[in-house]
């Protein structure tokens, strides 16, 4: 093969190596799209439309250039006394179809690698964002019960209070009415009165949070289902890709 065929076959060993690697189960989205954020590999995706553009237009003027080979040869005549000049013929026919083939799985390789590449990326982004998603939504849990907690003490604090309250009620109307034993009632009512605030409020906080627990629960499972519906898509266009190939 000539300079330029030997260019376009190394490109298309490459394309293929690349797709049996993406291709393989146990590489993960997430390893693919540490390999993208690189370093050494950003300084090449910076001007990687550049690239792309070069190489699509080089593939398609030598795909170009097949087909009119083959199109030459296909329409030439031999004289069938001479049977070296069919051999000759027929080699220079293989060489024009066998360069067609190359060129034209080069070129269609080359889409279908920029498009695994997006689809990875984008199947990166959707997992980490379900993961944060499943954390916050671990967090909530975790805070709504630290508040349940709180809750519940203030109501056995509230109880105590009203307890204390109550018998000491009991004992200033059954001794002489003192002015101390008065104010020290009242100012234990007072703490009841706000121990019952405080109450009402947290119990209103709690239902503000159930309810911001309940959205993000919410939200949690719309991104479950489309994270199946990307993974199906994935499923989809890796048969289509297998079945073009």
């Amino acid at each position: 093969m000539s300079l330029q065929w030997n260019f376009v076959a190394a490109i298309l060993y490459f394309e293929i190596f690349v797709v049996i690697l993406f291709m393989l189960p146990f590489i993960k989205s997430y390893m693919w799209q540490k390999v993208f954020r690189s370093r050494w590999l950003k300084i090449l995706t910076d001007y990687a439309h550049i690239y792309f553009k070069f190489l699509m237009v080089i593939l398609i003027l030598l795909f170009l250039d097949a087909v009119r080979e083959v199109r030459k040869y296909s329409n030439t005549k031999v004289d069938i006394n001479l049977p070296e000049a069919e051999i000759s013929m027929n080699m220079k026919m293989f060489r024009a179809q066998r360069n067609l083939y190359i060129s034209g799985f080069a070129f269609l390789l080359l889409f279908v690698l920029n498009r695994m590449s997006k689809l990875i990326s984008k199947e990166a982004s959707l997992t980490a964002s379900n993961e944060a998603s499943l954390k916050q939504a671990r967090g909530a849990s975790e805070q709504a019960k630290k508040l349940m907690a709180e809750i519940e003490e203030l109501q056995k604090e509230g109880k105590r209070k009203l307890s204390r309250s109550n018998s000491m009620a009991d004992v200033a109307m059954a001794a002489v009415a003192d002015s101390e034993v008065t104010k020290e009632l009242k100012a234990t009512k007072e703490e009841v009165t706000n121990l019952t605030n405080e109450l009402e409020n947290a119990k209103l906080d709690l239902k503000t949070f159930k309810k911001q627990a309940e959205g993000v629960s919410t939200e949690y499972d719309r991104l479950l289902v489309e994270h199946a519906k990307l993974q199906k898509q994935l499923e989809t266009q890796d048969g289509e890709s297998k079945k073009e190939n």
